[in-house]
């Protein structure tokens, strides 16, 4: 058994805005750590550890330099991915090879109603996105890269407003609840040991399942992003294969839901060649 970790941060237990989080802040950086070790431990210490082949960790938010590397101490089986930029942005080197995936640490789709730091890939440029007309979150499109891989997402762990998604999209996923928004940029965290204990629990149930479903995408895969600006659309348009919809908003479909997936970080890209 292979397990994928992807690793974000505005869904872990202890954040609450962007300032806090930066990598400067030891605290926040010991409580990401924490949960990461967590599950971790949970799955070392599972009755199906034996069975486990390799756990791989790619640390997924912002540069992806987040994660002491000390962490694979905890068995010769973990392996650590950090730095980007890199391809396939939040599941780099993920392959057909692994039996499950764990979302860690995740948020809600930009624009949620009381969604702690809110956004999708990229709270400055996209201000909705959606695939085959479904709001977007990071969750979502990664879960759906590794179903077109035919690998299922087993747990997910985040914030209230991202369990309502994932509830609604993939109600088979284990959902560890973190906290939950006050606001934007305040959010009521729940205690390390509830977290905690509830991760071990869903690490444990999510082993221990079997023929989990994936997430999937019917093709033709329609990819539509509004930027906040007309001059960010003006930069993604410069894509071949894209269609202007209006000021701010690009279409681009294709088949392949691994292009589809490329094509999201592209554009973000190409947005951010914008003058405001």
């Amino acid at each position: 058994m292979k397990i994928y970790i992807s690793t974000d941060m505005e869904g872990m237990p202890g954040t609450f805005n962007w300032e806090q989080e930066k990598t400067n802040r030891p605290e926040v950086m010991k409580n990401y750590q924490a949960h990461i070790s967590d599950c971790l431990n949970a799955i070392l210490y599972s009755g199906f550890n034996e069975f486990i082949e390799e756990i791989t960790v790619a640390d997924s938010h912002s540069g992806g330099d987040n994660l002491s590397y000390d962490i694979t101490s905890l068995d010769k089986r973990i392996t650590l991915i950090s730095g980007g930029p890199r391809p396939q942005y939040m599941m780099p080197a993920f392959s057909s090879e692994y039996s499950m995936v764990f979302l860690l640490g995740y948020h809600s789709g930009t624009g949620a109603l009381k969604g702690n730091m809110d956004h999708t890939y990229s709270n400055s440029k996209i201000f909705k996105i959606w695939i085959n007309d479904i709001p977007m979150n990071e969750a979502i499109i990664n879960s759906a890269y590794a179903g077109y891989l035919g690998v299922p997402v087993a747990l997910i762990s985040g914030d209230k407003a991202l369990e309502e998604e994932i509830t609604t999209a993939m109600p088979w996923v284990h959902f560890v609840r973190t906290k939950e928004a006050v606001a934007k940029f305040a959010a009521k965290n729940y205690s390390s040991i509830v977290v905690k204990e509830a991760l071990v629990k869903a690490v444990q149930a999510s082993l221990a399942k079997k023929d989990i479903p994936l997430y999937t995408f019917q093709s033709p895969i329609h990819l539509k992003i509004e930027f906040h600006s007309t001059s960010m659309t003006d930069c993604a348009a410069l894509m071949p294969h894209t269609k202007r919809l209006d000021g701010r908003t690009i279409e681009f479909i294709d088949d392949d839901y691994g292009v589809i997936f490329e094509a999201i970080m592209a554009l973000v890209t190409l947005a951010y060649g914008s003058i405001l």
